[in-house]
């Protein structure tokens, strides 16, 4: 089995051409629990956020070392109004999986849009899990922690 970096590596050439295997860099993005779990799993499929991006190819998503405000509250109203099983004790603070932006959308008939910008995200897979301190905004994965994810992915 391909490495899962190598396979997110696949997709962000498929997708934009100009882009070589020498200059693609992989990104990451901080989105707290239950949020991450949501994305990687497909259930979600739009990350909301305040600023607006043209960054168009696979993104890993970090799990913030902190959850969202009023969690155990929010994982039942998730589990009751959309009827997904949520784990109660998700990771966080480490690299949990990948998802490709393919669009920033200021609407969107999404049923997870809250605006006011939405990442619209496709093709989310789980990763194995690797520690990493997260940051805002996307940003660089040093290419340590790429080498460790093909390891784990192999």
């Amino acid at each position: 089995m391909a490495g899962l970096v190598d396979w997110a590596l696949k997709v962000a050439l498929e997708l934009s051409p100009r882009f070589s295997r020498t200059n693609v860099d992989m990104k990451c993005l901080t989105v707290r629990q239950p949020w991450a779990w949501l994305l990687v799993n497909g259930h979600k499929d739009i990350e909301n956020r305040s600023w607006k991006t043209k960054y168009r190819r696979p993104l890993m998503i970090h799990a913030a070392q902190q959850r969202a405000v009023d969690y155990a509250a929010l994982i039942k109203e998730l589990r009751r109004r959309h009827r997904i099983h949520i784990p109660a004790d998700l990771p966080t603070g480490r690299i949990v999986g990948i998802v490709t932006i393919v669009d920033c959308v200021k609407k969107s008939r999404s049923r997870w849009f809250f605006g006011p910008v939405g990442f619209v995200c496709a093709r989310a897979r789980r990763l194995p899990f690797v520690p990493l301190k997260g940051r805002l905004g996307i940003f660089d994965i040093d290419p340590k922690i790429e080498r460790r994810l093909k390891r784990r992915g192999k």
